[in-house]
């Protein structure tokens, strides 16, 4: 049964990641984006230590709090549309991993996609390229001073990487899943490479947590 559930979480990320690939194909966002055809990108570690707290950023329904999201458990990941490997991959786990929660866990946890590139990354394609992964993905974006200082409280490191004028930039950046408890403090820093049975598991078990934290 154990090894059902794991052959099935693979299935479901392998065809959440077709989706992502072919995902300017099918729908698109107009002209193919400059950068999104160069070679996979450098990731980088953590830069800092993290200490998270409250922020305020824009969805493409308007403005978004972290305190917003009070009483749930946050699940935030940092990256941009226009990346061409490493966010769409850890989109899809995120989509996988929602999927494996019952109807009440899903209630209670918010994923948040925090754009680090907010001169390519406008609402409408945040919002359209979130919600084709999963409809509970919220994408934000801000001002570009604000996107660092949040980044910066969370540990998240990105830098633009300029290439030829024809391929435009890609834009390293950290990759971690960023889980934050009910009362929005940050709990946990989860590598990207956990696949969705055990990320579901770590939402579960952020879930029971808080739970017995409240008894």
């Amino acid at each position: 049964m154990k090894n059902d559930k794991r052959l099935t979480a693979l299935l479901v990320l392998l065809i959440l990641l077709l989706i992502g690939a072919l995902y300017w194909v099918v729908v698109g966002l107009g002209e193919s984006p400059e950068g999104a055809e160069q070679a996979g990108h450098q990731q980088l570690e953590l830069a800092a230590e993290p200490v998270g707290g409250d922020f305020t950023l824009t969805s493409k329904a308007g403005e978004v709090s972290l305190s917003d999201f009070q009483g749930q458990v946050v699940l935030i990941y940092f990256g941009y549309v226009f990346c061409p490997d490493v966010c769409p991959d850890s989109l899809a786990r995120i989509a996988g991993a929602l999927e494996q929660l019952d109807e009440d866990q899903q209630a209670e946890v918010q994923p948040l996609f925090i754009s680090v590139d907010p001169e390519r990354d406008t609402l409408e394609h945040l919002d359209h390229y979130t919600r084709w992964f999963h409809e509970d993905i919220l994408g934000l974006t801000g001002d570009p001073e604000v996107i660092s200082d949040v980044a910066d409280r969370y540990g998240a490191a990105y830098r633009r990487v300029d290439g030829d004028e024809e391929a435009g930039y890609l834009v390293d950046h950290s990759s971690f899943f960023y889980l934050v408890d009910r009362d929005g403090a940050l709990q946990e820093i989860l590598s990207h490479g956990m696949d969705p049975g055990e990320l579901a598991v770590a939402l579960q078990d952020a879930l029971a947590w808080d739970e017995q934290a409240e008894q």
